[in-house]
């Protein structure tokens, strides 16, 4: 009787056991290795200014995660949603892990610093978080430093010489503390809804990978 009865009592032992296991804590976070972008030669060192005029490069920010975004402030349609989800989802993550969440530095870099400026960025930015820092440059550094990051930037003529538009890629990037590319961020789906949508998927995306 002693075998049967065991034969039963394992496959309890093994539920409550993985029971308990799941019990203890959230799962298991991937490897930094297995990011969607892992590998990929995605960023490089820069020298750019930021909206209080202040000199900055990539690697200052190394220990740091970083959500990187290339738009610009006249956007019509793209970038202020845009930055409007990735902010809404940090503040997300802010609220339910605010440990992990302060390795994370938001990063706007302008394609068109002719009309981004210091003061323009400043208020751009800090419409939608207080950490964000936005960065600007030359026409030469910002083409650089677009290379590096793979983001196409292309000037559109408008009416007049001061309503151009720009065409550039919409590519947020997850980026991780040694400055590599992890993944990109899910900035823009059909609902946008500032509680429900982008913002939902940007705080599980930094939930899985910033650790």
């Amino acid at each position: 009787m002693s075998g049967p009865a065991m034969n039963k009592t394992l496959p309890i032992a093994l539920s409550v056991a993985l029971l308990l296991a799941a019990c203890g804590g959230e799962p298991a976070q991937p490897p930094l290795s297995t990011a969607p972008l892992a590998g990929a030669a995605i960023g490089g060192d820069f020298t750019l200014t930021d909206q209080d005029g202040k000199k900055r490069s990539w690697q200052e920010f190394d220990g740091q995660y970083r959500i990187v975004y290339f738009g610009y402030t006249n956007c019509p349609d793209i970038c202020t949603p845009d930055m409007q989800n990735l902010m809404a989802g940090l503040k997300a993550f802010e609220k339910t892990q605010p440990e992990l969440a302060a390795k994370i530095q938001p990063i706007f870099i302008t394609v068109d610093p002719q009309r981004d400026t210091q003061a323009v960025l400043k208020q751009f930015v800090s419409a939608f978080h207080p950490r964000a820092i936005g960065l600007t440059g030359t026409d030469a550094e910002i083409t650089d430093a677009t290379k590096k990051f793979a983001v196409y930037s292309s000037r559109v003529e408008g009416s007049a010489p001061e309503s151009y538009l720009m065409s550039h890629s919409q590519t947020p990037y997850l980026m991780g503390p040694k400055g590599e590319p992890l993944a990109i961020m899910p900035a823009d789906v059909p609902n946008t809804d500032i509680n429900e949508g982008a913002p939902k998927l940007v705080e599980a995306e930094l939930a899985k990978w910033v650790r």
